[in-house]
């Protein structure tokens, strides 16, 4: 009878991925979020299920549920991916940095997905608190990043006065934040009227009339 063979060692990889688990796949995400968009605009927010998505997006639920426990986190989630897209270009003057924003933020609203998308996503924030802060700390706060890089490049070209102390600035970000989002939004979800060049070239002249500029000299 011949004697037992010792066992074969682990492969040092092997090992690592089974203590961490496996590592995520960001096609694999990028199928899922994707997913939930498209099963969001045809199903609305009362048909959409986890295992609708988990279709669509050829994944198993429990590859689902691994990365996003609920439905709320999820749907977050892809419309928060949405936004990512948006970037701050410095142009050389604060007027044709905003009008570049508006007019990527204009065309993000402009696509079906994201229209049903995001009005599901605040029309069912109303009925839940939790799903309303979720909606702040994932996709509204990101993306003041945006105000806060094109306030810096003015503040840097000298279009802006400097920050007097840091808790003005951060509710003057929000002010800007919300009345930049808020126009637009409302235009294109609400009104149903195009965002054309002339409209952001008034709009962005108009908002930035009262903006205090430093000091000559």
């Amino acid at each position: 009878m011949p004697a037992p063979q010792p066992p074969v060692p682990e492969r040092p990889e092997t090992a690592a991925t089974r203590a961490k688990g496996r590592p995520r796949s960001a096609a694999a995400d990028r199928a899922i979020l994707d997913a939930t968009r498209e099963a969001l605009a045809e199903l609305g927010w009362g048909g959409l299920t986890m295992g609708h998505v988990a279709t669509r997006a050829g994944v198993a639920k429990t590859t689902l549920y691994r990365r996003w426990p609920s439905k709320n986190e999820l749907v977050v989630d892809a419309v928060a991916s949405l936004f990512d897209e948006l970037v701050m270009p410095d142009l050389g003057s604060l007027q044709a940095d905003i009008e570049a924003v508006v007019a990527q933020f204009a065309d993000l609203l402009a696509r079906p997905e994201t229209q049903a998308a995001l009005l599901a996503l605040f029309a069912e924030g109303t009925r839940d608190r939790q799903l309303r802060r979720r909606i702040r700390e994932s996709i509204v706060d990101p993306q003041k990043r945006l105000v806060r890089q094109g306030r810096a490049a003015a503040q840097a070209r000298g279009e802006l006065a400097p920050d007097g102390d840091e808790a003005t600035a951060r509710e003057e970000v929000d002010i800007i934040f919300d009345t930049i989002a808020g126009t637009v939004e409302h235009r294109v979800l609400v009104s149903g009227e195009p965002i054309t060049a002339e409209w952001t070239r008034r709009f962005t002249g108009l908002l930035l009339g009262p903006f205090p500029l430093p000091p000559a000299g």
